[in-house]
């Protein structure tokens, strides 16, 4: 696969998992604490791997 799809593809994926981690943040702030934290804390580790997998990729197509 093209690195630039791949860069495409890591991008939206990071988008879409911080996203995510907003969305469970609110609600766990909206139950009081009551629902597990890891309806934030789940999507925010997927968040930071494909935004870091997105920084490699980038720096790898600067390099060529």
């Amino acid at each position: 696969m093209d690195k630039k799809v791949l860069k495409k593809i890591f991008f939206v994926l990071s988008i879409f998992f911080t996203i995510l981690t907003f969305v469970g943040a609110v609600y766990v702030l909206l139950n009081k604490g009551q629902v597990s934290a890891g309806y934030s804390a789940v999507p925010m580790l997927w968040a930071v791997l494909f935004t870091t997998t997105y920084n490699k990729v980038k720096k790898d197509l600067e390099k060529e």
